[in-house]
């Protein structure tokens, strides 16, 4: 049964709600220069999964949910992070990292060939009919774990070495742009475990078994600061294009411009002026707001609500100064994410309120920072509804 990759993503949604979201928060992109699929995160942080079309036409349904399922367990495992040394070290990292996800993966793993019979005996998989699997007696490990067990089987037997792997080196997807990612390392793995936190949440504890302790770990991880979390937060999105410009010296020919990068973030912050919020904690979110402001080098939108918006500005480095708190009424965020998202068009929200109202509606990223005091009952709510990383106390 030959189909397009709707029909694959539908059947994938059939089997569990979570390779439905998770494929939602990824940038769907036709590309005739990769072979099958490839997986990379772009310099504005955005999950973007490259596929021909070719192939998806013209292969069988059990090979592109299966290659699909790879993709997703990529994103799970926070394989995208690994960034391996020189090239032969790449093709081990390549072997690991398959062997690592097509154990879980049924239309793979019933066609797979244990990676000590590959290394050892100098065959290969065609990753058409057969797929590199862990070895029988080592289920259920990591790519970090099947790396170094190459890597000491590579120093036993003179039968293994990188030649020979490098015959093997033809993958199931590309792993070309793994570790390859303009943004840092931290921001990315923040991102990845806010996409993980949200997709688990939507798909209401329907996650697939294989995945179940996988993603137990990113959702027990140790919680960060308050701080910490808005500075990811809006770095997450600000980097942008590339640029020459001659107010730039060029490091390396002083005749020719530099390279600049544009900072392309819209982000509101939007701040709860009901009159609940004692002034210190104001005080705190400013000051943070002004780090976030000297940092990034990019604009930031200030909106004071309290039952409806009261007042919209560009935060910049110093507005602290002149900062006075409009509002004091009853309270209703919904007001002040509608202005954003429609009249701003942000990428991404930060809401500093204490939670005595109702959790508002966004399409967008978002950010809840609740004051000291703040209800339980709207972090619970919002933790359910956009997920664990969603929600930060301050402290």
């Amino acid at each position: 049964m030959k189909v397009g990759i709707g029909k694959v993503i539908v059947e994938l949604g059939k089997e569990s709600p979570f390779y439905t979201y998770m494929l939602m928060y990824c940038d769907l992109i036709e590309s005739s220069r990769v072979r099958t699929f490839k997986l990379r995160v772009s310099s504005r942080g955005r999950i973007q999964l490259l596929y021909n079309p070719q192939m998806v036409k013209n292969k069988p349904l059990w090979f592109v949910k299966g290659l699909l399922k790879h993709e997703i367990m990529h994103i799970v495992n926070k394989h995208i992070l690994i960034k391996p040394g020189k090239s032969k070290e790449k093709v081990v990292w390549d072997l690991a990292m398959d062997a690592a996800i097509n154990q879980y993966i049924p239309e793979l793993y019933a066609r797979g060939i244990p990676l000590n019979v590959l290394i050892q005996e100098g065959c290969s998989t065609d990753n058409e009919r057969f797929f590199v699997i862990p070895p029988e007696f080592m289920p259920g490990e990591t790519a970090e774990r099947y790396h170094n067990w190459i890597l000491e089987e590579m120093s036993k037997s003179k039968k293994v070495d990188l030649e020979l792997l490098e015959d093997l080196s033809e993958n199931t997807d590309s792993h070309d742009e793994f570790g390859n990612i303009e943004l840092s390392k931290e921001i990315v793995e923040d991102l990845l475990n806010q996409v993980i936190s949200e997709v688990v949440s939507k798909s209401h504890d329907r996650v697939p078994p294989a995945l179940k302790e996988i993603v137990e770990a990113v959702l027990d991880l140790p919680k960060i600061d308050w701080k910490t979390a808005i500075r990811r937060f809006a770095g997450s999105a600000i980097l942008g294009e590339r640029y020459r410009t001659p107010l730039r010296p060029n490091r390396r020919y002083e005749d020719q411009p530099g390279w600049r990068r544009e900072y392309l973030a819209r982000i509101a912050v939007i701040m709860d002026t009901s009159g609940s919020i004692i002034e210190e904690e104001y005080n705190a979110f400013l000051s943070e707001l002004e780090v976030i402001a000297r940092l990034v080098d990019t604009r930031l939108w200030l909106i004071q609500v309290d039952e409806d918006v009261r007042m919209v500005a560009e935060y910049t480095r110093g507005s602290w100064k002149n900062f006075e708190i409009l509002g004091k009424g009853g309270t209703d965020l919904q007001p002040a994410i509608e202005y954003a998202q429609k009249n701003l068009r942000v990428e991404g929200m930060i809401v500093f309120t204490d939670g005595y109202v109702d959790v508002p509606l966004v399409k967008r990223r978002v950010l809840f920072v609740l004051s000291s005091k703040s209800s339980s009952d709207f972090a619970r709510e919002a933790r359910q509804m956009y997920g664990p990383g969603a929600v930060v106390v301050l402290s």
